[in-house]
Parts: structure tokens; sequence; C-alpha cells
């Protein structure tokens, strides 16, 4: 079924899209909303059964149901959501981030269905889709890659002779898939055989694809990353760097940008080694190399990891700090027009700090939490900026991802961002559901976050400790939060303002409850 819920407006830019499918959900379907108003292109929300009542379904122009909550079955869909597009009369399919958005045979699918896909061709998206062949690919163009082999006879004696010659302690990767997903250390000989046994069964399960390659295992390293930008007359820029080493299990917690940790010699080499990675691949629209950061200053050594093909969900710290719109450029280039700016036009100012706020418990081993959310207040002020996907009287799925939004801040330096993020993360209030804001104000007065030391492994080491000392009592905007959800049950509201069935005072668990996590 396909809803309409606005007007139709001829467009002010994005180059030919006059009507923009949008194949996500959450806060990037959002984000991409916002700035398709901007340019007068109408927009078509697409929803499980679990999405009906988003936040992104209600801003959207039109809106289309999928199918059923999982995502095999809706989001991850391509055939589905190619007859969304066509049904509704979308002339462009922008896929967000995760679910299909570095899928080759979905961008091909678009471009067969005479659909605009807002992102790379499908043959960069293939080119890339293998890290080994991605490696390949690099060391040609000349980019510093890990020290590594990528066999190919594929059978354990031929790894572990790899693994040998690459020297300990070594990295077992997948070539397919990302997120961490059957990577291994292993730290000696003797660790080899069940290791190459684990990640190639992990690999299968989670890639369709047991193919393993070795890498020298740069140890505390830190990630940064490059933001390309390339447009179909040939110009390729660089937007500089984000420092990304703030994360779990291989999984970004605060990002920032500038990276402390770099001189302007080697931003200058690594925005170059990016260039020439998405020169190589024949890239188009926005990309990001990511790297290894081995030490710092101008001694520091780099090495490409990976190329994400898709807008990074930690974008808004480039905007922030370069002063352009992401999401228009990826809208303008995807409409045939050349980049809205070059090179030269591109500096940094001051220091942006994301923090992902998620829908999980720190204190129980950050296990996602689900349910309603019945109060919803996001912090406001000169250089803050959330990101979201919900609102008071969301309904938190175990379906998706637990991220509910992003918390961006600028300073005019990085402690001065960093101390307008801890104020502003003290404003922010949820209730109904564990977050883990308690934990990302322990892990922004930390003094190795603060010196801006950490590396990649810090909240492997230190995510329990800070885990433990974030469970405390609400702080003073969350508990007047507290305080006016409650005067909500008195007057007979619901949380989203209007007259509705609620909680009765005498069974209301917030009345009860002493310490809390936010």
């Amino acid at each position: 079924m396909t809803l309409v819920r606005g007007p139709v407006h001829p467009s002010l830019g994005g180059g030919g899209i006059r009507r923009l499918l949008i194949a996500n959900r959450g806060e990037i379907a959002v984000r991409i909303i916002r700035a398709c108003r901007e340019l007068a292109i109408e927009t078509v929300a697409v929803y499980s059964d679990a999405d009906a009542e988003a936040p992104h379904v209600r801003a959207a122009d039109r809106s289309v149901h999928l199918g059923a909550a999982p995502a095999r079955d809706s989001y991850l869909d391509a055939a589905k959501v190619i007859a969304a597009a066509r049904d509704s009369g979308a002339d462009a399919i922008h896929p967000g981030y995760g679910f299909l958005s570095e899928r080759a045979h979905f961008a091909k699918a678009c471009e067969d269905a005479g659909l605009v896909f807002v992102g790379p061709p499908a043959a960069a998206l293939e080119r890339m889709g293998s890290k080994i062949g991605a490696r390949r690919l690099m060391v040609a163009a000349g980019v510093p890659v890990v020290p590594g082999e990528t066999p190919a006879d594929q059978s354990d004696a031929s790894l572990e002779a790899a693994i040998a010659r690459v020297g300990f302690p070594a990295l077992i990767k997948p070539s397919a898939g990302g997120g961490g997903i059957g990577m291994k250390i292993v730290g000696s000989a003797a660790d080899a055989v069940d290791a190459l046994a684990a990640a190639r069964r992990e690999a299968q399960a989670s890639f369709g694809d047991s193919t393993l390659y070795v890498e020298r295992l740069i140890e505390r390293p830190r990630h940064v990353e490059i933001q390309v930008f390339a447009d179909a007359h040939g110009n390729v820029v660089h937007l500089f760097e984000r420092e990304c080493s703030a994360q779990r299990r291989h999984q970004k917690v605060v990002e920032e940008s500038p990276c402390p940790a770099l001189s302007p010699a080697v931003r200058q080499a690594m925005g170059q080694a990016a260039i020439a990675a998405a020169t190589a691949v024949g890239y188009r629209n926005a990309g990001t190399c990511e790297f290894l950061l081995e030490g710092q200053g101008d001694t520091a050594r780099f090495y490409f990891l990976e190329m994400n093909t898709r807008l990074q969900v930690e974008h808004p710290v480039t905007e922030c700090v370069v002063g352009v719109d992401l999401v228009r450029a990826q809208l303008t280039v995807a409409g045939g027009e050349p980049l809205p700016f070059t090179q030269d036009s591109l500096t940094q100012r001051g220091h942006a700090i994301e923090c992902r706020v998620y829908a999980e418990d720190p204190a129980l081993c950050f296990i996602p939490q689900a349910g309603p959310i019945l109060l919803y207040r996001e912090p406001q002020g000169p250089g803050i900026r959330v990101d979201s996907g919900v609102a008071a009287g969301s309904v938190v799925s175990v379906h998706y991802d637990p991220m509910l939004a992003k918390l961006i801040v600028w300073g005019e330096s990085r402690e001065v961002a960093r101390r307008k993020t801890l104020a502003a993360l003290r404003e922010f209030a949820v209730l109904g559901i564990h977050t883990n804001i308690p934990f990302l104000m322990q892990l922004l007065e930390h003094p190795q976050f603060v010196a801006a030391t950490i590396d990649t492994g810090f909240l492997d080491r230190e995510g329990a400790a800070l885990a433990a000392a974030s469970v405390s009592e609400l702080p003073g905007p969350a508990l007047a939060a507290l305080a006016e959800h409650r005067r909500t049950l008195a007057t007979g509201t619901n949380p989203l303002g209007t007259p509705g069935t609620v909680r009765t005072q005498g069974t209301d668990p917030f009345l009860t409850l002493g310490n809390w996590r936010g």
C-alpha cells in the first residue's frame, strides 16, 4: 500500500532526481528526508510491520509497506524495494547504510530497473566487496597496506605457512563481510589450526564465503578514516579524516574529527592515498577509506584497511568540521551534476565529536534493549546536533540495530567539544529503556580519552570498568523529565501528549525505582 503524505514540488536540486525512495529506516532515513526537503525532492519511505508508525514513515511524503518485521522479509528484500520504487513512481533510491547499501546486486538491480542508485556503480561495489581483491587493487595503486598474504591455495597448510611468513601475532580475516566477524588473532603456530577452522566457519555462516587472508597484527593502532567523494566528471576529493578508535568489538562508539594524532604531513599523505584508492576502483559518490595508524606525528605509519562504499554513520562530524552537507552532495552527484566543492575549497575548522546512543544495558554486558520509549528529550544549544530515528512513544524493536540516535557536538577546540558533549549527554533524557548514555559520559571523562591516547583495543580492555562506573542515579535533567512523565500520568495523556490509555499512578514502575541508568 502506498500512502501519499504531502504535495509534490518541483525539484530545486539533486540533478534529475524528482522522487527518492529511501531504502532504510531510523535516523539515517530521517536525515535523508531532511536533505530532500531542502532540495524539494519528494520522498518515499519504506517500512516493515514493526515500523508502521516510525518517525521516518511520518516524515516522508509517501510510504510503502514492505513486509514482516525481520529484515530479510522487508529491508533486505531487494525485489520488494525495487517494486516499491516502481509502484510509487520514484526515479532514484538512496540505500543509507547497512541493509542493501553495499550489495552490488542491488545497485545493479536499480540500474536495470532504470532507477538512479545514490551511491557508487555496481562495478565499484564488486571490486571493493572482496577484501582480497581490494587489497590487490590498493597495492597496484601504491596505497600502503598492512603486510600480509592472500594465498590462492586456501588449504590449512598454505594458510599456516602464510601466517608463519607474516609473523606473530598475525590476524586471520575473511575476504567478504566486515564488522570484525570471523577475524581471529593467532599468537603462535599452535593457535593456527583452531583459529583457521573458527574463522572459516564464521565467514561461511555470515557471508557465504569462507575465503581467508592473513595480515600482520598491528598492535594498539588507531583507526582513522578518510572521507572521499567523486563525481561522474572525473573529480575526486577527500574531506579529511575522522578518528574512530573508540570501538567495542570492532563496532564504533565515539568518533571525532580532526584526529589528534595526525600531523599535517601525514594528514596530507593519507588524503592523497584515499584519492588514489577511489580513483583506482572507479569510484563515484561518497565513500570512506579506513586506515590503521601506527604511531603519531610525522613518524606515524598508516595502512589501508578497507573501503566503505556508502555514506558512513559518522558522516556528521565531517559535515560539522568541513562545513558541507554530504547527503545533499550525494543527491547532486547522483543526479549527474559535478561535485559542489573542490579540494582547494575544503578546510577543517574546530573539532566535532559524535556519540552513538544505543538502547543497551552496559551493566549487563551491553545487552540490547527493546520496548517502548516513554519519554524522550534531546539536548539543544549552539553547536549541538542530534540525528535520531525515535520519539516519545516509539517502540524499540528486537529486529534491528539498537542505535537510537547520534549526538554530534562542535566546538572551537577538542577540549571545548568534549566538555560540551558531556554537558549535552547529561541533558539527554530517555525513559522506559536502558541506554548507554552514562557509559558514554564515563568514556569521555576517562584520562586516556581526555589525553587523546586511546587505541582500537581500549574499550575492549577498559569497557567493563567504565560500564560498572556508569551505574548511577539519573542526572538532574533526566529527573526533571521523569517528573514530567509523572505529570502526564496524572493528566491522562500518553507519552505523545495526546489523550489515550496510560498506566495508572499506582502501577507506574518509575515511582518505585531508585537508581537509574539513562
